[in-house]
C-alpha cells in the first residue's frame, strides 16, 4: 500500500471514529434517536417511491390507461413524506439543542476539576474554545445526522437495487456515479486532512491570543500594547488563513469534479434512455424514473459530500472537545476513600517530598505540626516551596514520599470534596466573580441564609462598605472585582472564608498587595477569622507573623529553621536577615 493511500485511510478512520463516538453520546436518549432513524428510514422510501410512481402515472398516460388511483397513491405518498420530514425536523432540532447542553455541562465540569497546570498549559482562551467549539460542532453532526445524512445513506443505498429492477444497464451508471463521489471525497480527505489540523491549531492560537490580552487590558493599555497586540492577532490570524486557504482549494476543486460527474452521468442516462427506448427495452416512463432517481441520487451524494466537508473540518473541534473530556486529573478519590467528618485541624506532615516533573524543585523531607487552633507561618525567599507545601495540604498536588494526616488519617485515604470542605483559603488574588457581593460571600457556604451572610461581613469589617454600595449586598462587583478597591475585594474573600467556617485556614500572602492602613485594618478581620481555626500564613510582610505559635522558614524546598519571632530573629540566621531587610522591628510583649 502506498504512503497516499496509507494517509487516506488513516484521515478516513479517524473520521468515521470520531463521528461514531459523537454519535454514541445520543445514548442517553437512544430510544428517541432509534424513532427518529426508523422515520428517516422512511422518508427514504418515500423518496425512492416517488420517481416509481412517477414513472408509472407516465406510462399510464402515454397508453390512456387509468391513472387516477396512481396519481392519487402518489400525492398521498408525498403528503406522508412530508408530515414525516417535519416531525424529524423538529425532534431532531429539539434533540440536538439538548444534547449540545448536556455536553457543554459535562465539559464545563470536566474543566473545572482539572489541574491548574492544565489550565496554564493550554490557556484559558483555548479551553473555553474547546468547550463552545467543539459542542457548536455536535450540535450540527447531530442535527446533521437526524434530519439529513441517515436519509441521504439509506437512499442511496436502496436506491441502486431499486434502479437494478427497472434496467440494470441504466442502474450501472448510477453506481459509477456514486463509486466516482466516494473516491474524490476519499482523495480530498487525504489532502486535506492534516492542513485541517493545522488550521484548527492556529485557530485555537488565536482564540488563546485573544483571551490573554482582555484579560490584561489594562496591561494593555496602560503599557501602549494596543497596536503591537492587535498587529500580533493579524498576523496570526494571516497563519490561519495560509493553512486554511490549501484545504479550501481542494474542497471547491472537489465541487466542480463531482458537478463535472453528475453532468456527465445525467448525459449518459438519456443517451442509454434513448437507445434502450429506441430498441423497445424500456419504456418513456421508465426512463422518466431514471432521470428523476438520478436526481435523487445526485441529490444525496451532494448531501453527504457536504457533510463529509463539514466532519472534515469539524474533526480537530470535535478532537479538542474529547481530549478535554478525556482528561483525567492526576489527582483522584481513591476506590476507598472515605469522607473527612467532623475534622478539629490537627496537621502533620511526616517526611514529605514532592518534586515537579523534569525539574530539581519541589519540597524536600517537610515534617510539621499544626496543633488544632495553632498559627503556623512559612517564610523564606521567591521559590523556597512556601506555596507548593500548602498545595499538598490541599490535594493539588500529591507527595512523591512521606503523608499529610489531618486529625491521624491520611488525606490521600478521604474523598477530595470532604478534604476542601475542612480548609478555607483567602488568596492575595481575592479572586471573586462578576457577580452580586451576596453571591460572592456565599461562595463560601452556597445555602447561608442573608443573616448569615451579613454577619460573616461585619465579621470581616465589610458590612460598611458594602451598605455604602448601590443595591447593598446586590451590587455587582464587575470582573475579577473590577468595581471595588483592593482592600475590598480582601474584605469579601474574607468573609467569604468566614462564612465557610472551616477548622484549617490557608492564608496565602492575603495582605501583600495592601498598604499599611488598608493592612492593619484586614489584619483585624483576620485575626478574628483565624480564632478556634489550624491557620497557615504565607507571608512575605513579616508583621503579619510576629504572634504565629511557629515560624517555618523554608529555603530552597526545606525547612532551615523553625521558631517563635523571637527565637528565630535571636538565632541571626535567614529569618533575621529577612527581618532586617525587610524594616521590621522584634514585636513588643512576651513570647
Amino acid at each position: 500500500m502506498t504512503a497516499q493511500s496509507n494517509n487516506t485511510s488513516h484521515s478516513a478512520f479517524g473520521l468515521a471514529s470520531t463521528y461514531l463516538r459523537a454519535l454514541r453520546m445520543l445514548g442517553s436518549e437512544w430510544r428517541l434517536a432509534a424513532a427518529l432513524c426508523c422515520s428517516s428510514l422512511a422518508i427514504a422510501g418515500v423518496q425512492l417511491a416517488e420517481p416509481v410512481l412517477f414513472g408509472w402515472v407516465v406510462d399510464a398516460i402515454a397508453k390512456a390507461e387509468p391513472s387516477g388511483n396512481l396519481i392519487l397513491g402518489w400525492a398521498a405518498l408525498g403528503l406522508f413524506g412530508i408530515l414525516a420530514s417535519v416531525v424529524v425536523a423538529v425532534f431532531s432540532d429539539r434533540l440536538a439543542h439538548r444534547q449540545r447542553l448536556l455536553a457543554l455541562a459535562e465539559a464545563f465540569e470536566q474543566a473545572i476539576t482539572l489541574p491548574l497546570s492544565y489550565h496554564a498549559k493550554r490557556g484559558s482562551g483555548a479551553v473555553v474554545g474547546a468547550v463552545l467549539r467543539g459542542t457548536d460542532e455536535l450540535f450540527w453532526l447531530w442535527l446533521g445526522a437526524m434530519r439529513e445524512q441517515i436519509t441521504a445513506f439509506v437512499a442511496i443505498l436502496l436506491l441502486v437495487p431499486v434502479a437494478i429492477t427497472i434496467d440494470w444497464r441504466m442502474a450501472a451508471i448510477l453506481a459509477i456515479l456514486a463509486i466516482c463521489y466516494t473516491v474524490l471525497n476519499l482523495h480530498v480527505i487525504s489532502k486535506t486532512h492534516s492542513g485541517q489540523m493545522q488550521a484548527e491549531q492556529h485557530r485555537y492560537g488565536v482564540s488563546g491570543r485573544v483571551g490573554d490580552v482582555i484579560g490584561n487590558v489594562t496591561v494593555v493599555q496602560s503599557y501602549t500594547r494596543l497596536a503591537a497586540e492587535a498587529e500580533a492577532v493579524r498576523g496570526m490570524t494571516k497563519q490561519l488563513l495560509d493553512a486554511q486557504y490549501p484545504v479550501l482549494t481542494w474542497w471547491g476543486i472537489l465541487a466542480v469534479l463531482q458537478k463535472a460527474a453528475a453532468s456527465l452521468a445525467m448525459v449518459a442516462i438519456f443517451a442509454a434512455g434513448a437507445i434502450l427506448a429506441a430498441q423497445g427495452e424500456v419504456s418513456i416512463g421508465e426512463i422518466v424514473s431514471f432521470v428523476a432517481l438520478a436526481n435523487v441520487l445526485i441529490g444525496k451524494l451532494d448531501q453527504l459530500s457536504s457533510f463529509v466537508v463539514r466532519i472534515q473540518q469539524a474533526v480537530p473541534a470535535l478532537d479538542n472537545y474529547f481530549a478535554l473530556v478525556d482528561e483525567r486529573a492526576s489527582i483522584t478519590d481513591g476506590p476507598d476513600a472515605r469522607p473527612l467528618a467532623n475534622a478539629q485541624g490537627d496537621v502533620r506532615y511526616e517526611n514529605v517530598t514532592f518534586k515537579f516533573a523534569e525539574s530539581d524543585q519541589g519540597v524536600f523531607d517537610l515534617t510539621l505540626d499544626g496543633k488544632a487552633g495553632q498559627t503556623i507561618a512559612l517564610v523564606g525567599p521567591t521559590g523556597s516551596g512556601k506555596t507548593t507545601t500548602l498545595a499538598l495540604l490541599q490535594r493539588l498536588r500529591a507527595p512523591d514520599e512521606g503523608r499529610i494526616t489531618i486529625d491521624g488519617r491520611d488525606i490521600a485515604g478521604v474523598t477530595l470534596h470532604s478534604l476542601r470542605h475542612a480548609i478555607a483559603v483567602v488568596f492575595q488574588d481575592a479572586g471573586l466573580f462578576n457577580r452580586s457581593i451576596g453571591e460572592n460571600i456565599r461562595v463560601g457556604r452556597p445555602q447561608a441564609s442573608d443573616a448569615e451572610v451579613e454577619q460573616a461581613a461585619r465579621l470581616a469589617q465589610a458590612h460598611d462598605f458594602i451598605m455604602a454600595k448601590p443595591d447593598g449586598y446586590n451590587f455587582v462587583i464587575g470582573e475579577r472585582g473590577a468595581s471595588l478597591s483592593g482592600g475590598e475585594r480582601q474584605r469579601l474573600a474574607i468573609a467569604r472564608a468566614i462564612l465557610k467556617d472551616a477548622p484549617i485556614l490557608i492564608l496565602d500572602e492575603a495582605t501583600s498587595a495592601l498598604d499599611a492602613e488598608t493592612e492593619a485594618r484586614i489584619k483585624r478581620a483576620l485575626d478574628k477569622l483565624r480564632e478556634g481555626r489550624t491557620t497557615f500564613i504565607i507571608a512575605h510582610r513579616l508583621s503579619t507573623v510576629t504572634d504565629a505559635d511557629e515560624i517555618l522558614v523554608l529555603d530552597g524546598g526545606r525547612i532551615i529553621e523553625r521558631g517563635t519571632f523571637h527565637s528565630l530573629v535571636a538565632e541571626n540566621g535567614l529569618f533575621a536577615r529577612m527581618v532586617r531587610e525587610g524594616g521590621f522591628a522584634e514585636p513588643s510583649g512576651s513570647e
